[in-house]
């Protein structure tokens, strides 16, 4: 089957974005590449150690078009609330508010403080144990 095995998020502000996804998701984030030394400015993203579960990049948008402000995941949350709360109290907004999915989970639509859309999902049926 074809996967999804790794994510990138574009930025205006880099440093905003970084402490954004680490405060509302707890992800880590350090520098891997670096535009002097022969690459470009790029920054892994770490979401968890265990499996299922992609890792991803963080780097600088390069123009301000609406075609890229498109990383459009769905992130499994422990606590839906909580996560809405924190998209809220860390800059980012709530797009869709939060609604069930039957037999799937608990879902709400965010952007955050890149104006970059993605889900989020507490799980009631597909991945629960």
């Amino acid at each position: 089957m074809n996967r999804v095995v790794h994510f990138e998020i574009q930025a205006d502000d880099i440093d905003r974005a970084k402490k954004f996804y680490e405060n509302v998701l707890g992800w880590k984030i350090d520098q891997m590449m670096k535009k002097e030394e022969g690459g470009m400015d790029y920054w892994g993203i770490t979401t968890g150690d265990s499996v299922p579960g992609i890792n991803g990049g963080l780097y600088k948008r390069e123009t301000a078009s609406e075609s890229f402000y498109l990383y459009d995941c769905t992130v499994e949350v422990a606590d839906i609330d909580k996560a809405i709360a924190d998209v809220k109290a860390n800059g980012g907004t709530i797009t869709r508010e939060k609604g069930e999915i039957p037999g799937v989970g608990i879902f709400a639509g965010a952007k955050d403080t890149e104006g970059n859309r993605f889900g989020m999902m507490q799980s009631t049926g597909w991945n629960k144990e």
